[in-house]
């Protein structure tokens, strides 16, 4: 038997601006570097836009998002989360004034979503750097992004004070290391990009990221702003010293932008690695302090585990952001992501123990090609009962760290509704909950349906958990 979740726990899904709100050149929007990457995170960047750009019109939902929502609380969400395309409100980032079209679109679709009772959970930045800033100034490698910043999040803050209760500063804030160009707006080419420059960027951002929560605290005292990172268990390949080491590394390489985000400082391990590196990280005056502005939560997304190893021979594994090597142990998805429910419950156990900060899922899902048919009611619908019992057997694992101690607020799985895939740009990379008719060649009728997993977890909701079933 399945206890009940907490009290007031927070059901709900996830979707980022870029990927699913399409008009891209729309009522004064400006150009994001999601505009110039047709092909996701590893694939070429183009001069401008083309077409076949899957983002440029993503699911519309700019369009549709009242028809969304009303599916959304359809299913009972308690809370939505979603970002501001940054250069929807300020077109080029370092814009004197704010574009109002820009603004009463998302006045719009909070009115929406707290018209059915649904929390916005609110991500300032999601991979949507404007295009200007990544030419201009390279983007997060110049510190004047910090102040472009400031004046984004001053702006939004004012405006949806009494709407948004939830925000998060930076989407996956720690996937720069590994994707410069998407989580920084740094134009640099990877393999050119130093190290120095690098963590530079990473430090503006960590400024910024503090930055904002002290302004949101001052405009709202009432709201919640937590830090977002991805995360992911590491384990060693074998009890050989050397691989405990690795995986040890490879952990605080990740665990670096938590502890900044809720201690307030570098920790003492980073000295080594900057020292080891090259790296002298330039402060102003006033970072320090600016920096002990810590996150009333931490969020996270957790798709997958990786395996650590020393043998230099081991290969990462298939599509994996955060590199790694596969776990003979587990199944990989149709991307080469590998399934490990139990590593939820490992990595939320993690964090409390080392923060006893409360955390929060906002990213978890299984990415599908599924295949819309004709139910026996004659509806069309998708049978993805493979998405239930990842979803499932995940869930359940939450529930035993919630039963460990652990303060969990609430968890929305990824692409509650399909959207266009961050990695490889494709639609037939599937998440959602709802299926959207449109194709890897553009093609389709944009018409929303049902899958089997809508229903399913609408009981979950319904039950706040208990219609789950033990693995």
């Amino acid at each position: 038997m399945i206890e009940k979740f907490p009290e007031g726990f927070l059901w709900g899904g996830a979707v980022a601006a870029n990927q699913c709100e399409g008009a891209y050149n729309i009522d004064g929007k400006g150009l994001s570097i999601q505009d110039i990457a047709p092909k996701g995170i590893a694939g070429p960047i183009t001069d401008e836009p083309t077409e076949d750009n899957l983002k440029l019109v993503g699911i519309d939902f700019y369009h549709r998002y009242k028809e969304d929502v009303k599916l959304f609380a359809k299913m009972g969400f308690k809370v939505f989360r979603t970002s501001i395309a940054w250069s929807r409100i300020f077109p080029n980032g370092d814009d004197a004034q704010p574009n109002e079209a820009g603004l009463k679109f998302y006045d719009d679709l909070f009115d929406e979503c707290l018209k059915y009772n649904i929390e916005p959970l609110v991500t300032i930045s999601h991979y949507e750097t404007p295009l200007n800033l990544a030419r201009k100034y390279d983007g997060w490698t110049n510190r004047k992004l910090i102040g472009f910043y400031e004046n984004y999040v001053r702006t939004i803050f004012t405006r949806y004070k009494n709407k948004v209760k939830y925000w998060l500063t930076f989407n996956e804030i720690n996937s720069i290391v590994h994707a410069p160009f998407l989580s920084g707006g740094i134009l640099t080419p990877k393999e050119k990009l130093s190290k120095q420059d690098l963590y530079q960027a990473i430090h503006h951002e960590l400024v910024a990221s503090a930055l904002a929560t002290k302004i949101g605290h001052e405009i709202m005292p009432q709201a919640k702003i937590g830090c977002m990172v991805i995360a992911v268990p590491v384990y060693p390949m074998t009890p050989n010293p050397d691989d405990v080491l690795k995986a040890f590394e490879t952990d605080r390489s990740n665990l670096l932008f938590t502890d900044i985000h809720v201690k307030g400082k570098y920790p003492s391990y980073a000295k080594r690695l900057f020292q080891e590196n090259g790296i002298t990280i330039h402060m102003e005056p006033e970072d320090e302090e600016i920096l002990k502005n810590t996150v009333d939560f931490i969020s996270f997304s957790y798709y997958m585990s990786v395996c650590e190893t020393s043998d230099t021979s081991k290969k990462a594994g298939e599509g994996n952001l955060m590199g790694g090597v596969p776990n003979p142990y587990l199944k990989a998805s149709e991307w080469g992501w590998q399934i490990d429910p139990k590593g939820i419950r490992y990595i939320l156990n993690t964090l409390y123990d080392r923060y006893e900060k409360p955390l929060f899922i906002v990213e978890n899902g299984l990415g599908a090609n599924d295949q819309l048919i004709t139910g026996e009611d004659g509806e069309k619908t998708v049978k993805d009962d493979y998405r239930i019992r990842y979803l499932n057997d995940h869930l359940v694992q939450v529930g035993e760290a919630i039963k460990d101690g652990v303060e969990v607020m609430g968890y929305t799985t990824w692409g509650c509704i399909d959207v266009v895939s961050a990695s490889t740009a494709q639609l037939s990379k599937r998440y959602g909950f709802i299926y959207v008719d449109r194709n890897d060649d553009g093609s389709g009728s944009l018409d929303r349906y049902e899958k089997k997993s809508f229903h399913w977890y609408k009981e979950v909701i319904a039950t706040n958990g208990t219609a789950l079933k033990e693995e």
